[in-house]
């Protein structure tokens, strides 16, 4: 009997009206379908409408009281491990993920999180840093390698807004997922 495949959530993490998170995280979508290693979900911040740290009980404990806490944090535990789709705003990550990060605790631990950053010329690179130090406090082990799409409006198509990739996007997705992957085999049982 085998083990069912490990869960990787592809996370849209700007709520941003006009973002350009959904073309860049289909393709990711694509890209972590075709590696074959995963069973792999779509997951838009946008779409759990997440308040501003409205918990009274602190993360770790979970003792979630409100709805949108609640089926947040079953999204997370979910997971095997993430993909953050996430833009660079102001040197600094999204302060959607910021606070979807801090409403969990417990959901996130032992497990690997890889990006797909996306900007203008850094490509994401610093909010992707900034993300990597919060992570660490979560005890989230976060992959060195990156898919970093610098001047990402440059890689969008006129007319339907998909994202269209340089040849190198998806060498440097494989090798992701590939990592990913590892990583999450070899965590999975500190979770348990």
């Amino acid at each position: 009997m085998t083990d069912p495949p490990l869960v990787l959530q592809v996370i849209i993490c700007s709520t941003r009206p006009g973002r350009k998170g959904p073309a860049v995280a289909s393709w990711a979508m694509d890209q972590a379908t075709s590696h074959g290693k995963f069973a792999v979900e779509l997951v838009d911040l946008a779409d759990f409408k997440l308040p501003i740290l409205d918990e009274a009980a602190h993360p770790r404990l979970g003792q979630y009281e409100h709805e949108p806490t609640k089926r947040w944090s079953a999204s997370v535990q979910r997971a095997d491990a993430y993909v953050f789709v996430l833009p660079e705003y102001d040197f600094s990550m999204p302060a959607s993920l910021l606070n979807a990060l801090q409403c969990t605790y417990q959901e996130w631990t032992y497990k690997p999180a890889a990006f797909a950053s996306y900007g203008g010329e850094s490509g994401g690179l610093r909010s992707v840093q900034m993300t990597r130090q919060v992570l660490s406090t979560f005890k989230v082990v976060a992959m060195l390698e990156v898919v970093s799409i610098h001047q990402v409006a440059k890689h969008l198509d006129a007319a339907t807004g998909a994202f269209v990739p340089e040849e190198g996007h998806a060498k440097k997705a494989k090798a992701m997922l590939d990592e990913l992957h590892k990583w999450a085999t070899a965590l999975k049982p500190m979770r348990v």
